[in-house]
């Protein structure tokens, strides 16, 4: 969709900003591009909608060379957010999000049916957002209209420029949530331009980590955290780029442990045995449908054996008078990052992995830390996960 091709800036006092740049972005993808101040990642995005000309080299859209084509009309046809978002202070929300579409031509009410859409979409109610003005609106609300505005006219492409810098840590983490969700809906093809390497991690299909002028690494954000190209790319992600690599890997299938599991019509004392067979001090309870119910401790059928009258009397009643709500789970694909997470917040040695409704294991923390010693190794080698065979340390 968006293809540079030996793409170079340089200004009157020679100034180089961008030099001999060629890279391509898929229909679709996200990309995000990451560097220092002065770097030329600003510059590459401006060239695109051209608000800045490049000195040499061609870039095109969907093909066609976009020097060729008006400014204006190019402009029209991309959709564009800053940091400063740009709302026009005397216009309501709702005429803030319908300029593109009115400018296009359609009809008044067309582009403001149009609007309320797309504020409904990135989650502003319209008939109580849409008559206010931007300074009655805090600043990650005026960003949402940023965001409706640059989609008003289903623009092919989105460029994207530190759209969420200005608004506190809290409200941009809640905004990269609702655009990453947004995208996965949409599918637009964005360049998206951040000076933070965990939001381009989280957001980006691929990464463009820049040097000074140029590209040093393009790749999937898991590869650029556990296989750095450069010195200067394992300096820019920093030491603690396997931490950050949890927020890109994956809970598979292959990362769990199977557990005893226990059905709600089971009796006590055969749960006991299923328990005492795998020596283990829990059991997960599952429905007559095999979907998650929750979990039963060991020591209950110990509890339950004393009030029956003896040490060795069988335990008495069943899994469904004696099971425990599950508070620690999560679905299967969600990030590692949201594991470690949910053991902490619960102070939880394991966790159940869902498919829908569907029981599928538990993640333990060795499962997790081998989980991501996998990843790593899968991508500084090209393989599968799965092919990866770790050492350890003998009698661990």
């Amino acid at each position: 969709m968006i293809r540079f091709e030996h793409v170079t800036k340089r200004y009157a006092d020679g100034t180089t900003a961008v030099d001999d740049l060629s890279f391509e972005v898929a229909e679709g993808e996200l990309v995000t591009l990451v560097g220092p101040s002065g770097c030329g990642k600003t510059t590459t995005m401006k060239m695109v909608n051209r608000l800045i000309e490049p000195t040499s080299g061609r870039i095109l859209l969907d093909g066609a060379d976009i020097a060729s084509a008006d400014p204006v009309e190019l402009r029209r046809r991309i959709g564009y957010v800053i940091q400063q978002v740009g709302l026009f202070p005397h216009r309501t929300v709702l005429d803030n999000t319908a300029t593109v579409p009115h400018l296009l031509g359609r009809p008044r009410k067309q582009a403001r049916d149009r609007a309320a859409e797309l504020l409904e979409l990135v989650g502003l109610d319209p008939s109580v957002y849409g008559d206010r003005y931007p300074d009655q609106l805090s600043g990650g609300q005026r960003q949402r209209v940023g965001v409706a505005r640059a989609l008003a006219a289903d623009p092919p492409v989105l460029l994207m420029d530190e759209p969420f810098g200005a608004v506190d840590p809290v409200v941009r983490e809640h905004l990269q949530t609702e655009f990453r969700t947004l995208q996965e809906r949409l599918r637009k093809t964005v360049l998206f331009v951040t000076h933070d390497i965990e939001e381009a991690v989280r957001l980006g299909d691929r990464i463009a980590v820049y040097g000074q002028g140029g590209i040093e690494q393009f790749d999937p954000p898991a590869t650029v955290l556990g296989a750095p190209a450069t010195p200067y790319v394992a300096d820019f992600v920093g030491a603690d780029r396997g931490l950050k690599r949890l927020s890109v890997t994956p809970v598979e299938a292959g990362d769990l442990v199977q557990p005893p599991v226990v059905r709600l019509g089971d009796s006590l004392s055969r749960a006991e045995e299923r328990m005492a067979a795998e020596d283990a001090r829990w059991a997960v309870v599952l429905d007559a449908a095999g979907d998650l119910h929750g979990w039963l401790p060991r020591d209950v059928t110990d509890d339950s054996r004393s009030t029956a009258g003896g040490g060795t009397a069988a335990a008495a009643g069943t899994v469904r008078e004696h099971a425990r709500r599950m508070e620690a789970w999560l679905p299967v694909g969600a990030p590692l990052k949201q594991a470690f997470s949910t053991m902490l917040q619960h102070d939880a040695g394991w966790i159940a992995v869902l498919d829908g409704d569907r029981f599928l294991g538990v993640l333990t923390p060795a499962r997790l830390h081998e989980a991501l010693r996998r990843s790593i190794d899968a991508d500084a080698n090209a393989v599968a996960r799965e092919a990866v065979t770790l050492e350890t340390v003998p009698g661990a």
